[in-house]
């Protein structure tokens, strides 16, 4: 075992959802990178929406942490690791800060916040109560006696006489310090759509959100106080894992959608193919209007229901995709992935077509179709998972295919819905398709099985440019 030093560390956590964590996270981030530290920002939790804000407001990448997708181990190794060069780390919960995947709270935020010894800062929507945040507050203190809840945010508080009532019955019933009180605000909000923010990169105005948001956060809450918090941090005991030598193949070059309608990825999934030997080649889907030269294409998730004419439009991609998928060039697509690939996505009375590799068209429902973590054993094969392995994941989606008749399906869902309620991971070719979302630090195996694909057709390409060059010798 060996023990961190890591940077002064904090937690921003609730008693439930839409109680502020994100909007007060993203104020303290972006104050503290103002006074020039670098903040290494977490979301915990299977989230790519919340770490877009936490992102943008510190400019450095947010990590995630979840211990249903990766082993406890790699989690706190990963952390150490990820963390070490930070002048602090702040990490936002998720959902209350007791909810896990499991009964006994094994998941939870207050769970990460001991494994990680990550004192908490409690953030209580205050709107319609007074005295009875008192009883809230003792109640979250007492309830896992371990949990090192260490201060408390009170948002959305309605005035003076309010803060004054909730501030004294905290501070004579609590023995914990009150650090903000935030007031009912109309300007501290970040659009929303479905179950929760839209994503940075979809609002144009979200510099300007974060730097109002900053600017009243600062003027209400106590930042000496949550930095002393954070100094107050133990440090962490952990076990040292090696690092695998991976032979590096310079030569890949793995194809990454990424624009408005596809952004949904982890950087851990990044790094994990880049740390391979690939070079990453980033595409816009509705701008780009060819394919370039690529050995492997990633189509991460994100909201493409949103841009369907703009995807429509854009065939001479899409053709390519498809083209390339006809030749086994390997492809990976994650949920919004899937909706590009398909025959075409429905709304309303229109169907507006896409890569029809799919032979299945995508609805939409106004509730979502599939929401949580998924587990799924391999059962057929495919050009990625060795059948027999279990893939653990997330899904998020409102749409659905109107078929799976005649689709090769590789994974049994234990856990979750996929693409039928039982059955998940679309194979054709080298192409494979799921609503499920994979971790790379849980799913280890994904990005070594994607650049030996690629790998094998970079050698394609050589052999062909070799007889096409024999060919130019002998019958030029």
């Amino acid at each position: 075992m060996a023990l961190s030093r890591l940077p002064p560390r904090l937690m921003f956590a609730a008693p439930q959802g839409r109680s502020g964590k994100t909007i007060i996270s993203c104020g303290v981030c972006a104050i503290l990178a103002r006074r020039g530290l670098r903040v290494q920002p977490f979301k915990k939790g299977p989230d790519y929406i919340d770490s877009s804000w936490l992102q943008a407001a510190t400019g450095i990448p947010c990590r995630n942490l979840d211990a249903f997708l990766m082993p406890e181990t790699t989690l706190i190794n990963h952390f150490t690791r990820t963390a070490e060069n930070a002048d602090i780390v702040l990490i936002e919960g998720n959902m209350g800060l007791y909810d896990g995947i499991e009964e006994n709270g094994t998941g939870s935020s207050a769970h990460m916040a001991r494994l990680l010894k990550t004192p908490v800062i409690l953030i209580i929507n205050t709107a319609r109560m007074t005295r009875s945040v008192a009883a809230m507050v003792m109640g979250y203190q007492n309830f896992e006696l371990h949990t090192p809840i260490a201060g408390v945010v009170l948002n959305n508080v309605s005035g003076e006489r309010h803060r004054k009532k909730l501030v004294r019955a905290i501070e004579d019933n609590c023995n914990i310090p009150v650090l903000g009180t935030i007031p009912r605000d109309e300007s501290l909000h970040i659009k929303e759509r479905h179950l929760g923010l839209v994503p940075f990169r979809e609002d144009g105005t979200g510099s300007l959100v974060i730097e109002r948001i900053a600017r009243v956060i600062e003027q209400h809450i106590d930042m000496e106080g949550i930095l002393s918090i954070a100094r107050s941090a133990e440090e962490i005991e952990y076990t040292e894992e090696k690092e695998k030598s991976v032979e590096k193949q310079k030569r890949i070059r793995i194809g990454v959608f990424f624009d408005k309608a596809f952004h949904f990825y982890y950087p851990e999934n990044l790094e994990a193919l880049e740390n391979h030997g690939a070079e990453l080649v980033y595409i816009d889907s509705l701008i780009d209007r060819t394919l370039p030269s690529i050995h492997g294409l990633y189509i991460g998730g994100g909201f493409p229901e949103l841009y369907l004419k703009e995807l429509e439009s854009n065939r001479g991609l899409m053709e390519d995709v498809a083209r390339a998928i006809e030749e086994e060039l390997p492809v990976y697509a994650e949920c919004a992935g899937l909706m590009y690939l398909s025959k075409g996505v429905s709304e309303g009375n229109t169907i507006f077509r896409m890569a029809g590799v799919i032979p299945s068209e995508i609805g939409i429902k106004k509730k979502p179709e599939g929401h949580g973590y998924i587990e799924a054993e391999v059962i057929k094969e495919n050009p990625f998972y060795p059948v027999g392995e279990r893939i653990k994941g997330h899904e998020f989606h409102y749409s659905y295919l109107t078929s799976t008749e005649g689709l090769h399906l590789a994974l049994e869902v234990i856990r979750g819905r996929g693409v039928n309620g039982g059955l998940d991971g679309i194979v054709y070719k080298n192409m494979f398709a799921s609503y499920t979302h994979i971790h790379a630090l849980g799913t280890q195996s994904w990005a070594e099985a994607f650049l030996s694909l690629a790998l094998n057709e970079e050698r394609k390409e050589r052999v062909y440019s070799m007889e096409k060059s024999r060919k130019e010798v002998f019958y030029g």
